[in-house]
């Protein structure tokens, strides 16, 4: 066997007593500084390092940590006369005050490698070792139940077809601790909960996954036959099935139009719109309503708003023409029913006087090709690159190499001063050389490999050629990811932008027919909306049954999701009948028009919207506290506009005399849907209690209406 040191260390006064080693630091001391989380960036991976011991962040410089073992602080940490004296294995194993606590046990496997490695005079890397090409969890896949154990064996396959045990090597990562929690042996612990996880093994910068599938504990249900509405319905219920869990009911009319709306045009349908929907009795009356509210203003309006989030239309870095401008192109778009395809090709390779291709903003807020780089890939692909620009990415593939690979794409784009406005350009034939080892690196998508020189002319063209073919397996999938996560409140991956092998969807036959579907209707996003909301598996009632009361993952029933809060804030406004006045902005905009997030609005801050100063989905916050509930139940503002003279309250409550007619038209008003007997008895018995200040009784019933979850929330 022969051994390499690095140049560094060759050249200097340390002995090399490497022959006949069987023990080297690449191949054997780095995996287990990374699984005994040395290297993590809580420790000694941090940027300062840790009590004045550095090293790179899960490894990623094998040669800056091995020099940072054996020659920083005068060679201290190491003792090759008396290797088990090494201050660096008597730390580790608490012998001396180590902040890490004990992180090895004398005479344990670990142990003996790092003692033996030492003895066997630090090797560097023993070069007769074969590379590591691919690894194997086992089992790959299990059904197991609610509080089983199952420990995980990891197999790495080498390049010379060899087979090796190397779970005591490995690095666990479970993607839901509430489902699965995986300890550093790889014995896996079930949670109480149903569906599917993901436990992820990684060594030596590969990894593979291991997905366990945890049905309803308790006899198998017979699932009633239920009516399939499209190919989405039989997906979910083969997996529901095998999850021993019943599906809800349908919900009824009242419940779709409002949802419907909500989800589609972002606004509430009106008492009227209630009442004409309820009495239709056409069969279609649903897929009808669909359409109609496709080809409303304020679908243009609210779908506008939600990529202007993605696309990062932010005046604070445009300028308020420039970004206006940018918000107009996605207006456009969205109002000529651009197949999203055509979106991504456009707005990847624009180039020209900004002022005529002002999708050429969307470089404006990366400006730098990194940046672009990772924009690019976590909005359209929904894969995160930015943490493999200093290191390998915890959780997937990604290296160095391939995050600087997608940059190189972005590398030529330039601007260019013109009279009145601005041009994007590309130039040049830069070339990009890997910040670690100095060799060249041209560029290439992710997933593939790398050329042997640069492409010709505007490299973003390849990129968009590759990224919007429909053999990419993240484009579609993203996309469709994405909406099926706006429809039904979580997406098939979770969190949304985040796909990768480690993080498999919840129901992969559904992703993948999706995806195809998708394609088949050239990335058309009306005609996907119209499929997934013709679904009977969208048409849920969000009432639980016994089987799926404990299920938020598997779309058995509808769940409960926050209102945004520019629905919330227009919802307010349609019910009180009052509008907002926002600071320079026309007079009539509702919430929903307001291109420019940085319109200062208390409610909006309150309730999340975001700041869109990166393209990640967790900017928006959805989440309940509460200082939302103490404001909406306490602020002045809407007490003002449920009380205001020319508010709706005021006019229901002279229009109608009655007070169950009134009690009805606030029903039909607030909830979209007619009372019950119960409550419409109660409102009226308040009403009436109070029949000298009939329209205070009124504004109280509507307030307490508003703070309702009901209203607050899509169902």
């Amino acid at each position: 066997m022969s051994c390499r040191l690095p140049q560094i260390l060759c050249l200097s006064l340390l002995p090399c007593f490497c022959a006949g080693a069987t023990v080297d630091f690449l191949h054997d001391v780095k995996p287990l500084l990374s699984r005994l989380g040395c290297n993590g960036s809580s420790c000694h991976g941090k940027a300062e390092g840790q009590n004045g011991f550095k090293l790179s962040v899960f490894g990623n410089d094998p040669e800056g940590d091995f020099r940072s073992i054996i020659k920083e602080g005068r060679g201290r940490r190491i003792s090759q006369a008396a290797p088990e004296d090494s201050l660096f294995l008597r730390k580790a194993t608490g012998e001396v005050g180590h902040g890490g606590g004990v992180r090895l046990r004398k005479n344990s496997r670990a142990f003996n490698v790092f003692r033996d490695w030492i003895g066997e005079g630090l090797p560097y890397e023993i070069t007769d070792k074969s590379a590591v090409m691919s690894l194997r969890i086992e089992p790959e896949r299990k059904i197991l139940s609610p509080q089983a154990e199952q420990r995980l064996r990891v197999i790495a396959l080498y390049a010379d077809r060899t087979e090796q045990d190397v779970t005591w090597q490995s690095v666990f990562h479970s993607n839901d601790v509430g489902m699965a929690k995986v300890d550093e042996y790889g014995k896996v612990t079930i949670g109480g909960s149903i569906g599917q996880t993901a436990v992820m093994a990684r060594f030596q910068g590969k990894v593979s996954v291991f997905q366990a599938i945890v049905p309803r504990p308790g006899p198998k249900a017979n699932l009633p036959v239920r009516p399939v509405f499209n190919f989405i319905d039989k997906q979910v219920d083969q997996h529901l099935a095998q999850l021993n869990v019943h599906p809800s009911g349908l919900c009824d009319d009242a419940t779709y139009l409002r949802r419907v709306h909500l989800d589609l045009i972002g606004t509430l349908p009106t008492a009227a719109e209630t009442r004409a929907f309820l009495k239709n009795n056409r069969r279609d009356k649903r897929q009808e309503l669909v359409q109609a509210l496709m080809e409303r203003p304020e679908f243009i309006d609210y779908w506008a708003l939600k990529w202007s989030d993605r696309f990062r239309v932010d005046r604070l870095v445009l300028g308020h023409e420039n970004a206006f401008a940018y918000y107009e192109w996605i207006r456009d778009a969205l109002r000529e029913n651009k197949p999203l395809d055509v979106w991504a090709r456009e707005l990847l390779t624009a180039e020209g006087p900004l002022r005529d291709q002002p999708a050429g903003f969307f470089y404006k807020v990366a400006a730098k090709p990194g940046e672009m780089a990772a924009m690019t890939s976590q909005i359209f692909l929904g894969v995160r690159i930015t943490c493999a620009e200093c290191h390998q990415h915890p959780y997937d593939q990604w290296t160095q190499q391939d995050y600087y690979g997608m940059r190189g794409f972005f590398d030529q784009v330039k601007y260019k001063k013109l009279d009145s406005t601005e041009a994007l350009m590309t130039d040049g034939n830069p070339q990009a050389k890997h910040p670690r080892t100095g060799r060249p690196i041209f560029p290439f998508a992710l997933g593939t490999a790398m050329p042997e020189a640069a492409p010709e002319g505007d490299r973003r063209r390849v990129l968009a050629d590759w990224m919007v073919h429909p053999d990419n397996p993240w484009f579609a999938r993203n996309l469709v990811n994405r909406l099926w996560a706006h429809f039904m409140g979580r997406g098939l991956v979770e969190p949304v932008d985040d796909l990768r092998a480690t993080n498999p969807p919840s129901n992969p036959g559904l992703m993948e027919a999706l995806s195809a579907a998708l394609v088949k209707n050239r990335y058309d996003l009306r005609a996907m909306i119209r499929l997934i909301t013709a679904s009977r598996t969208y048409q849920l009632d969000s009432k639980p049954n016994p089987t799926n009361e404990l299920d938020e993952r598997n779309y058995s029933r509808a769940l409960l999701r926050r209102l945004p809060a520019e629905v919330l804030l227009d919802a307010v406004d349609q019910v009180t009948g009052v509008e907002n006045k926002f600071h320079g902005v026309p007079a009539g905009s509702r919430a929903i028009q307001l291109w420019d997030s940085q319109v200062q609005h208390y409610f909006l801050k309150l309730f999340g919207r975001p700041a869109r100063v990166s393209v990640c989905e967790c900017e928006r916050s959805v989440g309940a506290s509460m200082a939302q509930a103490l404001h909406l139940m306490n602020s002045p503002q809407l007490e003002a506009k449920l009380s205001h003279a020319g508010g709706q309250i005021a006019q229901l409550t002279n229009r109608y005399e009655d007070d169950g007619a009134l009690v009805q038209q606030l029903y039909l008003t607030v909830f979209n849907r007619v009372p019950s007997e119960t409550e419409q008895a109660r409102a009226v018995q308040h009403l009436g209690s109070r029949r000298f200040q009939r329209q205070k009784a009124a504004e109280d019933l509507a307030w307490a209406m508003m703070n309702s979850l009901e209203f607050i929330f899509n169902h």
